[in-house]
């Protein structure tokens, strides 16, 4: 690590993510992966991947991921304040803003923004995806196995569970 963060850090850092998270957290993934690997070196890819897939796995809303990530940096402080930072703005902006959107159900402006807002949340999704596999995949075997798991995800109803222990199985036996 290049230095530790403090916690105002951790709170401003989060605070931006907020206003920006259409769609939820999983959609600035890639963000946080820029900020945390690559610009400031607060953590390593691998201890990224890491916080991200047990954020994935465990039960929960998708915003999990900033509290893991605000314990890493800051300890159960930095979690706390992670998360309130992350959640606060846009669930007040959300609140504030919902009856406005509510009385406008049938206006046409609301219909544009509606269809713009899906497709920027589908494409920030996609690149959470990418920027994930990027940092996870070092092989060519955990790539047929993201790939694998990405068709079947898209063409059978499979529960992700399941891909999920069939590919630790596979790393545990040494394939990845």
């Amino acid at each position: 690590m290049n230095h530790s963060p403090t916690l105002t850090d951790i709170g401003l850092y989060f605070l931006g993510m907020s206003l920006i998270a259409i769609g939820g957290a999983n959609v600035v993934i890639p963000d946080m992966h820029r900020q945390m690997v690559e610009l400031t070196g607060w953590m390593s890819t691998t201890e990224f991947v890491s916080l991200a897939a047990l954020a994935q796995a465990a039960p929960g809303p998708n915003v999990l991921i900033v509290t893991l990530l605000g314990w890493k940096l800051g300890g159960l402080a930095g979690a706390m304040l992670a998360t309130l930072a992350m959640c606060l703005p846009s669930g007040l902006l959300t609140y504030f803003f919902g009856g406005f959107w509510q009385r406008h159900d049938e206006a046409r402006w609301r219909v544009i923004v509606s269809a713009g807002l899906a497709a920027l949340t589908v494409g920030l999704i996609l690149a959470s995806g990418y920027v994930l596999t990027r940092s996870a995949d070092h092989n060519w075997a955990a790539g047929a196995i993201t790939a694998l798991t990405v068709v079947l995800m898209l063409t059978t109803r499979t529960h992700p569970l399941l891909l999920l222990a069939i590919a630790a199985a596979l790393g545990y036996v040494g394939v990845l």
